[in-house]
Formats: C-alpha cells, sequence, structure tokens
C-alpha cells in the first residue's frame, strides 16, 4: 500500500535522533565531570602555586627607603646589585668625551627601584628601542631596550651625571618616575626596572671611583665615587 512503513521509519529516525542527543548529553556529563575532577585534584597545586607568585610578586617589588649619606660631595648607587665592569667609555649623550663608567648588574632578587645618584636637575631623557640581551653581558648596553638620564648636580652647574637604565632577558619594561625639568634629591626614587637588567652609571673623568668589581651596592646608600 502507499506510504506504508513511512510512519514507522519516522518513528525511528525519531528515536535514533533522541539517542544521539542522549549520548551526546551522557558524554558531555562525562567529560565535565572528568574535567571537574582533574580540576579539583590540581585545586591544592594551584593555589600553592598562586600563592607563591604572590610572595615572589611582592617581595620583587619591594621598595625600601634608603638611608642616604650626608656627604655633599657623594655620588651614590643609582641601583641594587653587583658592580661588574668599572672602565672609561665615550657615549655621545656626553659629547663623545671620555667618562668614567660604572656598570652595575641587577639579578632578579635585587630591589628594582632606582635612585637618583646625585642631587641636582634631570636635564635629558630619551628612551631607545632594542633587543633584549641577557643583561648579564656588559655588551647589552649597546644594543638593548635602554633609557638614559642626564642630572645636573646643583652644587656644580654645567657638569652631567648619567644613567642607563637597560633591560635584559627578562626585563621588558623600563618606568621612568622623572622627566626633565625634575628637580631630585639624591636617593630620591627616580625609576623602576621590572625583572633583572643593568644600569650603567656616567661620570667626568675628575671624579673618583669608590667601588670595584665584585662590589655589592645598595642604590641610594652605597658611594660609589666623590666629586673632587
Amino acid at each position: 500500500m502507499r506510504h506504508a512503513g513511512k510512519a514507522r521509519r519516522a518513528a525511528v529516525k525519531l528515536i535514533t535522533a533522541s539517542f544521539i542527543l542522549l549520548i551526546a548529553l551522557l558524554g558531555a556529563g562525562l567529560l565535565v565531570k572528568l574535567v571537574g575532577s582533574i580540576i579539583w585534584a590540581l585545586a591544592v597545586p594551584l593555589i600553592v602555586l598562586w600563592l607563591i607568585f604572590v610572595a615572589f610578586t611582592l617581595y620583587f617589588f619591594r621598595d625600601p627607603t634608603a638611608r642616604v649619606p650626608t656627604n655633599p660631595n657623594a655620588i651614590v648607587s643609582p641601583a641594587h646589585g653587583t658592580v661588574d665592569l668599572v672602565d672609561e667609555a665615550e657615549i655621545p649623550e656626553f659629547g663623545g668625551e671620555k667618562c668614567k663608567r660604572i656598570s652595575i648588574f641587577l639579578n632578579v632578587f635585587n630591589v628594582h627601584v632606582q635612585q637618583a645618584p646625585v642631587s641636582g636637575k634631570v636635564t635629558y631623557l630619551k628612551h631607545t628601542s632594542g633587543l633584549f640581551l641577557n643583561a648579564l653581558k656588559t655588551e647589552s648596553a649597546q644594543h638593548n631596550e635602554n633609557v638614559m638620564i642626564t642630572f645636573e648636580p646643583k652644587d656644580r652647574p654645567g657638569e652631567k651625571v648619567g644613567i642607563r637604565l637597560i633591560a635584559g632577558l627578562i626585563a621588558r619594561r623600563i618606568i621612568p618616575w622623572v622627566t626633565v625639568g625634575d628637580q631630585v634629591e639624591m636617593g630620591e626614587r627616580i625609576s623602576l626596572i621590572q625583572f633583572g637588567s643593568r644600569v650603567d652609571v656616567y661620570l667626568p673623568l675628575s671624579y673618583k671611583i669608590q667601588c670595584q668589581i665584585g662590589d655589592k651596592v645598595v642604590g641610594g646608600e652605597t658611594i660609589i665615587a666623590l666629586k673632587e
């Protein structure tokens, strides 16, 4: 007879569709249960890892107050770290004239707030894009992203004291807190470099270096040079 069996076939299709939907729902429920059980099984380790991250972040961004020396002829370290280079260099910001250079390496466990090395006026600030070589290498100062800041000491008009904030392999952000024209006091907070990095200090040749390679220096406290 015409159309015989069509109703049964329609019923079979509906049953088949409902069976597929049932399997899909059961599978989704099982997947949710498995994922949920995995997440809950990892809940404690995840929370512990997050707490470690919070503790390290608070430790890394610590900002101790410097005990600034009272010697008016002192140049203090602008950074916390280890002196790994003391030499002479020629840099464009000093008109190509030779100057004394002290290079300080900061590892990820050092304080990363920087302080003004001298009291005076900010006369120059320039950000230069570049690479992110390992800051352990002193040549990173020539190629890496950096910010150059120069100061005119308030008791020596016309002289320059400069620092270069240098990004490293991990450090990807340099945040100056001063701008050209600002008056700063020795030991005052002036910038932040996030994670391992380097800070170079540039001084006139007449200044007498008071540190040597291997010295651990404290930003805003350790006297690294004296004006003569």
